[in-house]
């Protein structure tokens, strides 16, 4: 009689509240690596006085290559960690599994992502890169070729681990796993995103951009993962995390209410 309890108490679908929770923190885990990490703390390094940071952007008072570029390039090295992490999936409790998984998926879109955007609209980081290289349209190609190569291989890694969730029948418990970051990301990037003194612009220019445009990978996952053969036993369903839910919800208090407004260091 226990034993039947049990399984009747088992859930058969992940959780949305925890999916949805899980998704912002690891949003907000690849946007302060890239305007924190890689900006902030490289332009405090290559001697600024002030550095703003927020969700849309970083801003200080000198301006280098280096400083530009480090925000991708931190994306992309914890990106490369994450896949890492999950080469071994019975590790870890299927909640930890999935933020990994979709920590990997934001940084490795968003690293690759800005190539293939600053290529096409000669806007954002690496056209600061580039600008003062010539012939300018040869390095815009040039950008815009890596950035399809490096997404699409990006797309291939996170489809590979996105495939432990799947199984003969729960192609749709895939396609929530992957879609739902997408909406997630995108509401939480826009709602911090007005409250940046910046103004609008720099959240219909960088913020949504570089959220929903880098985030777009993910709905072709579910069908990539196809390519994959299905899993006899995939990795659990997620079930409701108070502990997660309550992260979430104070992250994204935090992101919204302080990174969103920006903070601004001096010295």
């Amino acid at each position: 009689m226990e034993a039947a309890n049990s399984a009747e108490a088992a859930p058969t679908s992940d959780d949305k509240l925890t999916l949805i929770a899980i998704a912002a923190l690891a949003c907000i885990l690849q946007d302060v690596l890239h305007e924190g990490l890689g900006h902030g703390v490289t332009a405090w390094l290559s001697g600024a006085h002030t550095v703003t940071m927020s969700t849309v952007g970083l801003q200080s008072d000198i301006s280098t290559r280096w400083i530009s570029a480090n925000g991708t390039l931190v994306n992309l090295i914890f990106g490369a960690i994450f896949w890492i992490l999950l080469r071994w999936p019975k590790r870890y409790q299927p909640p930890t599994f999935y933020f990994l998984l979709i920590a990997m998926a934001g940084n490795l879109f968003t690293g690759t992502g800005y190539f293939l955007y600053s290529g096409v609209f000669n806007f954002g980081d690496w056209a600061a890169v580039i600008r003062s290289l010539q012939p300018n349209w040869l390095w815009r190609v040039g950008l815009i070729v890596l950035g399809a190569v490096t997404y699409y291989a990006s797309m291939l890694l996170v489809a590979s681990r996105l495939n432990e969730f799947r199984s003969v029948s729960n192609s749709p418990r895939v396609r929530a796993l992957a879609w739902t970051p997408y909406f997630t990301d995108g509401i939480l990037a826009g709602i911090a995103g007005l409250l940046n003194p910046a103004g609008l612009f720099y959240v219909l220019a960088s913020a949504l951009p570089s959220t929903l445009g880098a985030n777009a990978g993910l709905w072709s996952l579910p069908s990539m993962t196809r390519m994959w053969p299905t899993r006899e036993k995939p990795i659990r369903p997620i079930r409701r995390s108070p502990a997660w839910i309550a992260s979430g919800a104070i992250g994204s208090l935090f992101f919204i209410l302080v990174l969103g407004r920006g903070i601004t260091w001096s010295r």
